[in-house]
């Protein structure tokens, strides 16, 4: 492949809901460019953008990748990512790279909560957008109503380009609004176009008004010659859609039909034609030179020294590890050094790439605003900046979704913990959505990530990358174990084998100290010498080991106050072992009548829904043992719970929000404080400690 100079690159990403057709439009797409011979299905696998054996397993994409397209002197960078909300960092990674964005709506579904995701992700983000329905072919499919949906939603900027044209419900081809031209399907695949006459079509009149309506609104010479109803010219149409579709004051709509690649060629067209090359979001990429902390923000110039940003990490064992890297200024070379600012060293910059797919095209550089890749990095990460070390820069890493769900994952094979732990490594290079957790007070390993199904693929990406194969299973919730009353109690170590034998004696009242953020407070009151100043230290300690695994259920012991009253001790066989043990036994002996109770963790938990979804979310809520503080509104009908819930109630909870509101819910939860757990909860946790104390003899 040749090197493109910034003015010719696009940068698109392709956004929508899982399943609208992303990869099959790209597959198209492939195939009118010639880089595929045939087309194939989803279905049947092996299509160019989902090349990982996970995605040819479950026919569904799971990672964005990068399909660069050359059309008229133009290279297209498509970005493909995932429609399934588990794998939204995959999204954010395209997105922080893009320069603009395609929505594909299956003209069968719709629009769907992942279409409306994609807007708001492209408005967050200040990216233009172009609409692309496909199966229009469809009887069934109406897209005119999905194109006054979309009006509803977004205003009069959503303006069709390309209507399907049907006769009595049967395709027919299309009709171009652009150049008033009906382009009529003919039997070997062409179409002949005919000019349309205004006044032959209500819907097409109206839509050819509005589109020139915001023709003449960016120029006020189009706006005297609008007025003066003096036809534009071709050129200053493109124009003027050009600087409306960056401004995002025009979204073009465009129809495509899956029997047909003629959708697909005039979406890469109008890509080519009417998206801007890199550089024209203000401060997409901002950051400091670190050595003055001078602020900086990307230009795409290639007369300035390089820089690149690393916005993804493929650490494949079969196609090796690749840093995919935007080069944000400057030309980036092959066989020459770069300076990582965040790690603080240099990094030899071997062979450049360009990806498409799997296939790996060797390339000598890469101008500003062109995306490739980096072989066999050292120390680079995701969201790592590389730049001269002379003049070093840093850019702010972009921003990724929170992983909440997490579950316990035991390896299958003992012995296999190290080999899973370096694996998982390896994983969360590539997946900065994926966590894992070492649990330490309730020795367990957790995974954390953005859903079930994410989670169930990194299990079965170990066992198929790494042939390591872990089980997940519940997790357990991080209680811990008080106490409500106080009681005095003696505990006695008295132990003779032989020579001079052990003996310690004390004397302890438990109770509450009222403060949970610690697991004890020891005092002493002994008057007399009953116990030698000398094995106080001695009884803490064994309070100490007693506090962190309690009575109830093994859990840690907080917010008990141990003080020494009394004791004795024998000036031969008395140690600190022997008084260590007696506060074992003390501890053992009064805690149980000191009201033992469970503490469960709280967080506060906050629920972005849909205000059609709000009953039913509270609804669950409160079946949850989650207490409502607030709703607070937000824009687009939306609504924001704030409550207070147990953090063992939230376990499943992403798989069962996302079915209440069919994929729209968010939530995000931080931790709050401990309380106690009622009656009939810690019964059913008593009952389960106790079955797994059983099931481990």
């Amino acid at each position: 492949m040749k090197v493109y100079a910034t003015e010719n690159i696009r940068n698109v990403v392709l956004l929508g809901h899982g399943g609208c057709g992303k990869t099959s439009l790209i597959e198209s797409m492939a195939f009118s460019t010639g880089i595929i011979k045939r087309v194939r299905t989803v279905a049947e696998g092996g299509t160019v953008s989902d090349y990982d054996k996970e995605e040819i397993k479950r026919k569904f994409s799971i990672q964005a990748s990068v399909i660069p397209l050359e059309k008229d002197g133009v290279k297209v960078n498509i970005l493909d990512t995932p429609g399934l909300f588990d794998f939204a960092g995959e999204v954010y990674e395209a997105l922080s790279v893009a320069d603009a964005a395609v929505i594909v709506i299956n003209g069968k579904s719709g629009v769907q909560v992942g279409t409306r995701k994609s807007f708001d992700f492209c408005e967050k983000r200040g990216i233009p957008v172009i609409v692309y329905i496909s199966n229009v072919e469809d009887e069934h499919v109406d897209a005119n109503a999905i194109v006054e949906e979309l009006r509803e939603a977004y205003g009069n900027k959503i303006v069709p380009f390309h209507m399907p044209m049907k006769e009595n419900h049967e395709f027919k081809g299309f009709i171009n609004i652009v150049k008033m031209l009906e382009c009529r399907l003919q039997p070997n695949g062409s179409y002949d176009e005919v000019t349309v006459e205004e006044g032959e079509n209500d819907d097409l009149d109206t839509f050819r008004m509005e589109l020139m309506e915001g023709v003449a609104e960016t120029d006020e010479e189009l706006m005297e010659k609008f007025f003066a109803e003096e036809p534009f010219t071709d050129e200053e149409i493109k124009n003027a859609i050009v600087s409306s579709v960056a401004s995002r004051d025009l979204m073009p709509v465009i129809c495509g039909a899956i029997s047909t690649d003629y959708g697909a060629k005039v979406l890469l067209n109008d890509m080519v034609k009417y998206f801007s090359a890199p550089g024209k979001i203000e401060g997409q990429f901002t950051g400091i030179k670190t050595k003055s902390e001078e602020e900086v923000t990307a230009t795409y110039d290639a007369g300035k020294p390089v820089s690149a940003y690393v916005f993804k990490t493929i650490a494949d064992p079969f196609v090796g590890r690749f840093s995919l890297v935007k080069v944000t200024d400057g030309v980036l070379k092959a066989d020459t050094s770069l300076y990582n600012a965040d790690k603080g060293t240099e990094e030899r910059i071997g062979k450049l790439y360009v990806l498409r797919g799997k296939e790996q095209i060797e390339i000598g550089e890469l101008q500003a605003g062109d995306i490739g890749a980096i072989a066999k990095l050292s120390d680079t990460k995701t969201g790592d900046t590389l730049s001269p070390k002379a003049d070093p820069i840093a850019f702010k890493k972009a921003a990724m979704p929170e992983p909440f769900t997490f579950m316990r994952y035991v390896t299958k094979a003992k012995g296999d913990e190290d080999k899973v732990s370096t694996a998982l490594k390896k994983l969360m290079d590539e997946d900065l959505t994926l966590r894992e957790e070492n649990d330490k007070a309730n020795r367990q390993m957790l995974l954390y990530g953005l859903g079930d199904q994410h989670l169930e693929i990194v299990r079965s990406k170990l066992a198929d990358r790494y042939k390591v194969e872990i089980d997940l299973v519940k997790p357990k919730v991080a209680f811990k174990e008080t106490i409500r009353g106080n009681f005095e109690v003696q505990g006695k170590y008295k132990k003779q084998s032989g020579g001079h034998g052990q003996y310690g004696d004390v004397k302890m009242i438990f109770e509450p100290s009222g403060d949970l953020e610690t697991p004890y407070v020891f005092e002493e009151k002994i008057f007399g010498g009953a116990v030698p100043k000398n094995y106080f230290p001695a009884v803490e300690k064994g309070i100490n080991e007693s506090c962190q695994k309690g009575l109830l259920a093994g859990y840690p012991v907080v917010g008990v106050k141990a003080t020494l009253i009394d004791g004795s001790y024998h000036p031969v066989d008395s140690s600190e072992m022997a008084f260590k043990m007696a506060a074992i036994t003390a501890f053992k002996n009064g805690i149980p009548n000191c009201k033992p109770v469970l503490l469960e963790p709280i967080v506060n938990l906050k629920v972005d829904v849909l205000d059609a979804n709000t009953g039913d979310v509270m609804g669950d809520l409160n079946k949850r043992r989650g207490r409502i503080l607030g709703m607070n509104p937000l824009p687009g009908g939306r609504q924001e719970l704030v409550a207070d819930i147990p953090l063992a109630s939230l376990v499943g909870y992403s798989t069962d929000l996302r079915s209440m509101t069919g994929g729209s819910g968010e939530f995000s939860y931080e931790f709050s404080r401990y309380e106690q757990m009622p009656a009939d909860a810690q019964e059913k946790v008593l009952k389960e400690a106790e079955a797994e104390k059983e099931n481990e003899k």
